[in-house]
């Protein structure tokens, strides 16, 4: 080629696409705040104003419903449906969608349509899924802002099973779209797809020591490897992974095992090719492909011709259908490991009757052997999920019943309580991983609000006692799940008032406080409300001992959950283990603390300025856990001051690295030791986009700005579970 007619580049070179080439790459080690601004309202192409759960209100689900039933059943020659029925590529696309959830830190999951992005969109285990998510845009085109990718991928699943014989536990909308990869979440420290599993376990032989705060086995996988352990089959040991992973789904053994027999009833594995001629993933595939990936070179590229897992077969006899054969063959035959066409390892069977066979998906008149995955076979070899296989087994009604619970909670658990779901479908029951807090059946007027205000602050409780109780109440809250916040007031009960970073001695002291409050009053207020509203009247008066007259807003309505109400064993990973806002780490950790300070931040749904100004403000606060002085960058402790920011930045000081997370402030002139700091106070200098929110707040002019941002954050955080105020 003659460069010399190529017209000079009118950018840099790879600017826009060699992420390597970025010039923050220059400096691997800065902190890195991208996180924050993970589900920036800017990538957002409705506008302020839209809705996304006003929307779908107004959505017919009941057309919506039955379009999915038709559409079920109409194979496209593009891709044509195995025994003309889409049912099981459907049921697959919302389990992967559903299934990437982990309750470690309740990222993942359908809550958000993030399998139209990387890296799951272009993820081994999701191969061939931008078909299926192709099939339904029709669907989508027709009813657009009243229905989103991620209640249509969840949808399909159900209608499909429904179209295939099975009644679903239920349906609830309310999933909204993000517009952009959430590149930002932690999926494994691997480089590579399908590195072998010791690259996340601690100790390769304790299956249980996968790298928190992961799920799956492998990079690209979304629960185990179906051949077996990295693609050696041993079912028993298999077992130990599917134990493991669908325990951090917050699944139990029984949920386990139903999931596995249900989702295995319909459908199908596909391998009938050669995987390593496929083409490139949708992420990296040419622009021709129009979005499209694992291009099949081999025959038709689809139907007989379709290559995924690599395994190729149904697991029932009747795949195109509910039925109860799964369990029948399972544990009824005796099972060999055979290799695929594609050279996968799969179980099958070592005598079978013709009737027992499955047809061909496309290939009319020909029967096919049935497979199982080692996952499968780990049902039938490992005693405790034999045992509730046979139990299915022998009561079809009670498998029906079981499979339909746990499949609605794979499809909704990130969804949050039910309080936020939308439409018709929504079971009545209350079920407890929903974490159900009562309705409140009382209302406040600003002048009752104001007078308990008086009594909270009268009471003997200290203003950083009720700061720190409101903080530690609303702190647990996560936007990935929707999970913990104030709401429920669960700071009362097991495992959250014992937890070392509620500083169990102080809670005790505040809660009894609080209850005798509430036993002396003639118009009674939750303990939910009460701790909220401790915290509200004390940030109130160091505000005006800061010179600052301002008012919180507050609003009723938080009801006091009981221990029924509450699953205490699934609430172990919401304990905070570090608090930077509180200063405090209840161990050293590999990461560093103003990483995790991020991961909490994000995962909390603030952003970066408001986490700043609520550390700076916290710190002048003295709400340190244990009352330590690090960061205490002020001589007026108590009082709402911008002290934190204007003696950060004050260049009379230096900083002296002490220990790992340690260091002194020392006057430059005098050498001597001013206040101490951990890494976490420090950041705010260091970093060069949180010193810029750090001057900002230092000036002279921005006193009461501190004040008035530090208010709305605080709010903000103290309103995070209120979504009959915040949706």
């Amino acid at each position: 080629m003659d460069n010399s007619k190529k017209g000079k580049c009118p950018v840099m070179h790879g600017a826009n696409t060699d992420t390597e080439k970025s010039v923050m790459s220059w400096w691997p080690n800065a902190l890195n705040l991208d996180i924050l601004h993970q589900h920036d309202t800017k990538t957002k192409p409705y506008g302020k104003d839209f809705n996304y759960r006003e929307e779908f209100k107004k959505l017919d689900l009941e057309a919506v419903k039955n379009d999915l039933k038709e559409f079920m059943t109409k194979s496209q020659d593009w891709w044509p449906a195995d025994w003309g029925h889409y049912g099981g590529f459907m049921i697959r696309l919302a389990w992967h969608s559903a299934g990437t959830y982990r309750i470690a830190d309740g990222r993942g999951g359908s809550n958000t349509g993030n399998q139209r992005f990387a890296p799951l969109n272009s993820w081994p285990d999701n191969v061939n899924l931008d078909k299926a998510r192709r099939l339904l845009w029709p669907i989508k085109k027709k009813y657009g802002n009243k229905l989103s990718w991620a209640d249509l991928f969840i949808l399909a699943g159900n209608m499909a099973y429904e179209s295939m014989g099975f009644k679903t536990f239920g349906f609830a909308g309310g999933r909204e779209d993000i517009w952009h990869p959430e590149k930002d979440i932690y999926w494994g420290a691997e480089k590579e797809w399908l590195e072998p599993t010791k690259s996340r376990y601690s100790n390769d032989q304790d299956r249980e020591s996968l790298d928190n705060p992961l799920a799956a086995v492998q990079m690209g996988l979304i629960y185990v490897n179906p051949e077996g352990v990295d693609g050696n089959p041993d079912p028993l040991r298999t077992a130990k992974d599917v134990r493991t992973t669908f325990k951090r789904m917050a699944m139990s053994d029984e949920e386990t095992v139903a999931l596995t027999a249900g989702g295995h009833t319909v459908g199908k594995c596909h391998g009938n090719g050669d995987a390593s001629i496929l083409g490139p993933k949708p992420e990296e595939a040419p622009l021709e492909e129009q979005g499209f990936g694992w291009k099949n070179p081999k025959g038709k590229g689809h139907s007989e011709d379709t290559v995924s897992s690599g395994l190729e077969g149904a697991w029932s006899s009747k795949p195109d259908r509910w039925n109860h054969t799964y369990f029948h063959l399972l544990l009824n035959h005796e099972w060999e490991s055979k290799k695929s066409p594609a050279g996968a390892s799969q179980w099958e069977p070592v005598n079978i009757k013709e009737e027992d066979k499955p047809f061909d998906a496309h290939i009319p008149g020909v029967r096919r052997n049935p497979i199982m995955t080692d996952a499968d076979m780990a049902m039938k070899m490992d005693p405790e999920y034999r045992k509730i296989s046979e139990r299915f087994y022998k009561d079809p009604e009670y498998f029906e019943d079981v499979f339909a619970r746990p499949w609605f909670k794979l499809t909704h658990r990130d969804l949050g309580p039910k309080s936020r779901y939308l439409g018709p479908d929504v079971p009545d029951e209350d079920l407890i991983w929903q974490d159900p807090v009562p309705a409140v059946d009382y209302t406040l007027s600003e002048t009752e609000i104001e007078d308990l205000k008086k009594k909270l602050l009268n009471s003997g409780l200290s203003q950083t006692e009720l700061i720190n109780t409101a903080w530690d109440s609303a702190r647990t809250f996560r936007g990935s799940d929707y999970r913990g916040g104030a709401n429920g007031a669960r700071i009362r009960l097991e495992p959250h008032k014992n937890w070392a970073g509620n500083e169990p001695e102080r809670l005790r002291k505040v809660l009894a406080k609080l209850e005798e409050i509430q036993q002396s009053l003639e118009k009674k207020a939750s303990i939910a409300d009460l701790i909220v509203l401790g915290g509200t009247a004390a940030i109130e008066k160091a505000a005006q001992q800061a010179g600052v007259d301002i008012k919180l807003p507050f609003s009723p309505g938080r009801g006091d959950a009981t221990d029924e109400m509450t699953d205490a064993g699934s609430f172990d990973d919401l304990e905070p283990i570090h608090d930077g806002y509180r200063n405090w780490l209840k161990k050293d950790y590999d990461v560093q603390p103003e990483e995790l300070l991020l991961d909490r931040t994000q995962l909390m749904g603030l952003t970066a300025p408001e986490m700043t100004v609520l550390i700076g403000g916290m710190r002048v606060l003295g709400t340190n856990h244990g009352g330590t002085k690090h960061g205490v960058f002020t001589d007026r402790e108590g009082v709402l001051t911008n002290d934190f920011f204007v003696h950060l930045t004050d260049m009379n000081y230096s900083w002296k690295p002490v220990s790992g997370n340690l260091y002194h402030v020392v006057d430059r002139k005098t050498n001597q030791r001013k206040w101490t700091a951990t890494r976490v106070d420090l950041v705010f200098g260091s970093n060069s986009v949180l010193r810029a929110y750090a001057e900002l707040y230092a000036q002279d002019d921005n006193k009461e700005k501190f004040v008035k941002d530090f208010v709305n954050a605080w709010v903000k955080m103290m309103n995070a579970d209120r979504f009959d105020l915040t949706e």
